[in-house]
């Protein structure tokens, strides 16, 4: 018997993984890993249209690929924080300070 499983991860044209079928990135799912704590239920409470599949899978890839993720988490937050001093708004700062802090 052959089991085949359908894959859960999509590469757009830049290279960004999204979860198939839906408008999540598999960042975002690390994210709330990483700056919260949060378990796969606890995420999927806060991503009710997301499965547990769904959310084990990006946790999969992001396990597989977490040299290329990390970097684009990286600048992701390099490209907000620049963007928090443009605007000057120090709330936003703040917060974006702790969530560089638990990365």
């Amino acid at each position: 018997m052959v089991a085949s499983f359908a894959t859960q991860i999509e590469l757009d044209d830049r290279g960004v993984a999204w979860i198939a079928g839906t408008k999540v990135k598999v960042v975002e799912v690390v994210l709330d890993k990483i700056a919260n704590g949060s378990s796969p239920e606890e995420i999927h409470f806060q991503h009710p249209n997301l499965s547990l599949a769904q959310i084990h899978a990006a946790m999969t890839y992001y396990y597989e690929n977490q040299q290329t993720l990390d970097a684009q988490i990286r600048r992701g937050l390099e490209e907000s924080d620049d963007l928090a001093r443009r605007v000057s708004d120090r709330d936003f700062r703040s917060k974006l300070a702790d969530l560089k802090r638990n990365f």
